[in-house]
């Protein structure tokens, strides 16, 4: 698999051999969709509470007589079915989201975006990204020059200064290949990877 390698104006420099196994491999669907939602699922907190039968500020009294008044009777004023009472089933601070996917399956999830990305022409290799200080207008005009406007960069190691260069950038975002994740890749219109990062997603990947 051939990989389309620009300069710093986006125009195509050269070529790059890369592992059929990570961007030749046929768009899977479902296994891409597992994947997200299983990531997405995996970053919530589930800090969320509501308050119970027990938990509401009410008294236990009974609110009035069993029988002799014409309404419905009713135990206490926490009743669910009386405004400002607890919940049926209340939603706990330690409610677990998380959803388990097996390694291969991500792996493999993660090879079928890759290799969609390319596939669609919206993924490309530069030989290195950087920028010469951490100001955000220098990435702003790189990025601008390239002829992107939402666009993931994905290097080996993440460098100081375009760390802090892309933090003020709405659509442009800056990772390293081991923190790469699914829903980066589908988010941005375009990705960039360096050279190294390719060959370190090699050895990850495949």
């Amino acid at each position: 698999m051939d990989l389309n390698v620009i300069n710093d104006q986006g125009a195509s420099a050269a070529t790059v051999s890369a592992s059929d196994a990570l961007f030749g491999r046929e768009f899977n669907q479902s296994l891409v969709h597992q994947i997200v939602i299983a990531y997405q699922a995996n970053g919530r907190q589930g800090t969320r509470a509501q308050k119970g039968r027990s938990d509401v500020a009410k008294s236990g009294r009974k609110p009035f007589a069993q029988k002799g008044t014409g309404r419905a009777r009713a135990g206490d004023a926490a009743s669910p079915i009386w405004r400002g009472g607890g919940r049926i089933f209340p939603n706990l601070p330690d409610e677990n989201f998380s959803h388990k996917v097996n390694r291969k399956m991500y792996r493999a999830g993660m090879c079928s975006i890759l290799s969609q990305l390319a596939r669609e022409g919206r993924l490309s290799v530069v030989d290195e990204f950087s920028v010469a200080a951490p100001k955000t207008k220098l990435l702003a005009q790189k990025i601008r020059a390239m002829g992107f406007d939402s666009v993931l960069v994905i290097t080996d190691s993440i460098d100081e200064n375009l760390k802090l260069s892309s933090r003020n950038l709405p659509h442009v975002q800056v990772l390293d290949v081991g923190h790469a994740d699914p829903v980066s890749l589908i988010q941005h219109a375009r990705v960039i990877l360096t050279r190294k990062a390719v060959s370190r997603f090699e050895e990850i990947l495949v």
